[in-house]
């Protein structure tokens, strides 16, 4: 499965499945063959950064 290409649904998804699934960022890139700096720059783009005590972008 691919991770969602539109910004915007990428967040959700990524925030649900930290929620529920992934203890760690670097948990659901290497399960999505995703690479990380991308990833966080795509949501970046939207504001949204990376808090890994709350393993959340916020």
């Amino acid at each position: 499965m691919k991770l969602p290409s539109d910004a915007a649904m990428l967040l959700s998804f990524v925030n649900t499945k930290l929620r529920d699934v992934y203890d760690s960022l670097d948990a659901l890139c290497e399960d999505y063959e995703a690479d990380r700096g991308e990833l966080e720059e795509k949501l970046r783009a939207l504001g949204y950064e990376y808090d890994p005590a709350r393993n959340a972008f916020r």
